[in-house]
């Protein structure tokens, strides 16, 4: 039994918003560190070490997620199965794409988790659960962040 404030039907859709968030963290993250490995040209020293700084901030952030999802009293999706029927961010290119298509790329990616992530702040607050409210914010403040930059990086 779970008595931390928020009843069992909330948490449910807490969690299946958070299982969302998740999902296209975790692909956003494939999709970043396959960059990081396969990017070439011109700006190969500066995006590489981009992508891993952003890799390892989206690593990191599947784990705070995930255990926000347990603290609910659920079960965190964690295959691939899993993840692909309910990702909204598109799995990474068979074929790597040059490097500015990459990045494009990586902005629709962040774009989207913030759009998801943005969806379940409401659902969160009216719940009264400020912790994943908060979580869900500091996310869209990364992701808003990070497809900034990587938009700066396409201007001519």
């Amino acid at each position: 039994m779970i008595n931390i404030g928020i009843d069992r039907q909330d948490r449910a859709a807490i969690a299946e918003g958070l299982s969302r968030v998740l999902a296209d963290t975790y692909t956003l993250y494939l999709t970043t560190h396959n960059f990081h490995w396969n990017v070439t040209g011109p700006h190969f020293n500066s995006l590489h070490a981009m992508f891993m700084a952003q890799y390892t901030e989206l690593w990191n952030a599947t784990d705070v997620i995930a255990e926000r999802i347990r603290a609910l009293g659920h079960y965190a999706p964690g295959s691939y199965a899993e993840f692909s029927k309910i990702s909204t961010v598109p799995d990474v290119p068979q074929q790597p794409p040059r490097a500015m298509e990459m990045v494009r790329i990586l902005v629709k990616g962040h774009e989207t988790v913030s759009r998801i992530a943005r969806e379940f702040i409401p659902v969160a607050e009216e719940a009264g659960d400020d912790p994943t409210a908060d979580m869900l914010t500091a996310r869209c403040t990364v992701h808003d962040q990070t497809a900034w930059m990587l938009r700066s990086l396409l201007e001519e």
